[in-house]
């Protein structure tokens, strides 16, 4: 006997003996089709080894968990486009369980809990769907753009102690299968959800069908870093290439709030593309750029374009979903719905200098959590009221305020996060605590996981003025302003502040007091960012401006 610590990835055909005792040949020739053409390549692909055939599933072993997932989604993808024209009573659909544990191989077979818990999680699963152990979803966070749902502890058969599951976030395509089935629409989700349409190509030449459909797999794949928004999978919206859509039809058909759509055109050494988000329940548009370029390094422009597009419809899209929330009327809010009401709170309260509704943005962030203790927004804002109390010196106790925010945002780690915003938090409190080595490694770690991330890029630059790193605070403070120009104010005088304290530091008065009337124009109430255009003015001689400010 062998023992060998793999991940473990158990597989099986959803209603086998149904669809053998209607099309006994039919079925068979069809699941072999399938599997040579699908599942083995996709398994060889990963690197996986199969180890054990049943009549209707199969039990595979992998080197990598990450490997693994990566496999198991793809086989899903796959399998439910390639059965998508066949009457829904005769698909063939598989459920995938996923662990990583020591297993025995013994002659050709294959034992140990590792493989009971994955066949276990298997079973648990949705038709069309991948569930894992918290064991392999801890080596797989961080590691993948894709993101997952807590099912919490599943008592499974024949297993003495709860384990905890988690399931993979598929787009409708995959994941509602059973809703295909019954002929039913996906719902829209709580959380923002987005389809980004294949960019049509508007030139005469062919070859920049490569080109358009590069930068729309592009965005849909750097959207995806963005935990807070679901991304619909690439062969869902592919689906819809070449057709003219109704784009309300495209919401329901796809269960989405948000599409992104454009254009490429190219004309000699130019090309142009568009993109634009719209609000497909309302058909409102809510962002609309144009990007005119020299098409020298195709890869570089397609880069560029990407990040601009991405950086810029991730906050359109959260200001959207604010102005929702406020504007509704009667509305039974979710935990997300609560915690975008009190993102406009904070917001407001240090609009007006309000010490009241910064703590009412606090408690509509607690209720937010109590609905859904994995509400990541919740915690962020939660943490920014208290890191705000603890700045201005509001309350009774603003040291105390300081420590709240870090008990927040450490709650959120407990529970488990790859989310940059929590980085970038975290980031900030550990700044004020004085950590600042660990400060500038979550901040840096924010931008790791999502390089579009303009607001963390704004507040590492922020951070990185203080601590003596002026030319990178310049260079990351410039880009998050590139890369997301209609940002709310609150954050592009963040810009303005870390470009002005960068200056400061290397001596340079006119940057300084060009970028600290910029930051006091966004912020008026803010104290730190007159109180360096007052000690700029000094050095300057510029006393009738020291005096108005």
């Amino acid at each position: 006997m062998k023992r060998r610590l793999s991940a473990i990835l158990a597989a099986d055909m959803v209603g086998y003996s149904r669809l053998m005792a209607t099309d006994e040949e039919g079925t068979l020739s069809r699941l072999k089709r399938l599997r040579g053409e699908i599942i083995d390549p996709e398994i060889e692909k990963a690197g996986g080894e199969i180890i054990k055939l049943t009549g209707d599933g199969m039990l595979v072993l992998f080197d990598s968990i990450v490997a693994a997932v990566d496999a198991a989604v793809s086989i899903q993808e796959a399998l439910t486009a390639a059965e998508a024209n066949t009457p829904p009573d005769t698909r063939i659909g598989f459920r995938i369980g996923l662990h990583i544990g020591d297993v025995i191989l013994d002659g050709g077979d294959i034992y140990g809990d590792g493989v009971n818990i994955a066949a276990r999680l298997e079973a648990q699963a949705e038709n069309g769907g991948v569930m894992l152990s918290d064991d392999a979803f801890r080596q797989v966070r961080g590691k993948t753009v894709l993101t997952f749902t807590d099912l919490g502890e599943l008592t499974l058969k024949n297993i003495p102690h709860p384990i905890r599951a988690h399931k993979v976030n598929l787009g409708p395509q995959v994941a509602n299968v059973i809703e295909t089935l019954t002929g039913a629409k996906p719902e829209i989700p709580a959380k923002p959800s987005v389809a980004v349409l294949p960019f049509d190509n508007m030139s005469a030449d062919r070859e920049q069908e490569y080109f358009a459909d590069g930068i729309t797999e592009d965005i849909i794949t750097e959207l995806s870093r963005f935990p807070e928004l679901m991304i619909i999978a690439r062969n869902s919206t592919f689906a819809y290439k070449g057709r003219a859509v109704d784009l309300r039809e495209v919401s329901r058909d796809l269960g989405v709030r948000f599409i992104v759509e454009g254009s490429v055109r190219r004309a000699g050494k130019r090309v142009r593309v568009t993109a634009q988000l719209i609000d497909a329940a309302s058909g409102s548009h809510l962002w609309a750029e144009r990007y005119d370029r020299d098409l020298e390094d195709i890869f570089a422009l397609q880069e560029e374009i990407t990040r601009g597009i991405v950086a810029s419809v991730a906050p359109q899209i959260e200001l959207a979903e604010i102005g929702r929330v406020l504007g509704g009327r009667d509305v039974d809010f979710s935990s997300y719905d609560l915690a975008l009401k009190a993102s406009a709170q904070a917001d407001e309260a240090l609009r007006l200098g309000s010490h009241e509704l910064l703590a009412t943005s606090a408690e509509t962030a607690a209720q937010a959590i109590e609905g859904d203790r994995r509400c990541a927004l919740a915690y962020d804002i939660r943490t920014h009221a208290h890191l705000y109390m603890y700045l201005y010196r509001w309350g009774g106790d603003p040291d105390k305020a300081l420590l709240e925010a870090r008990n927040c945002i450490e709650k959120l780690f407990d529970i488990g996060t790859s989310d940059p915003r929590a980085y970038t938090r975290r980031g900030l409190v550990l700044h004020f605590l004085g950590e600042r080595d660990r400060s500038l490694g979550n901040l840096r770690r924010a931008i790791e996981l999502n390089p579009n991330y303009a607001y963390g890029l704004i507040m590492l630059a922020w951070a990185e003025s203080l601590d003596g790193f002026s030319e990178e605070a310049v260079e990351h403070a410039k880009l998050g302003l590139r890369l997301s120009p209609r940002e709310r104010e609150s954050v592009l005088s963040h810009a303005y502040l870390a470009l002005a304290q960068a200056s400061f530091a290397t001596g340079d008065n006119i940057e300084t007091q060009k970028w600290a009337r910029l930051a006091i124009q966004m912020h008026p109430r803010a104290p730190i960012r007159r109180a360096l255009m007052i000690s700029t003015c000094g050095f300057t001689g510029d006393l009738d401006e020291a005096q108005e400010r």
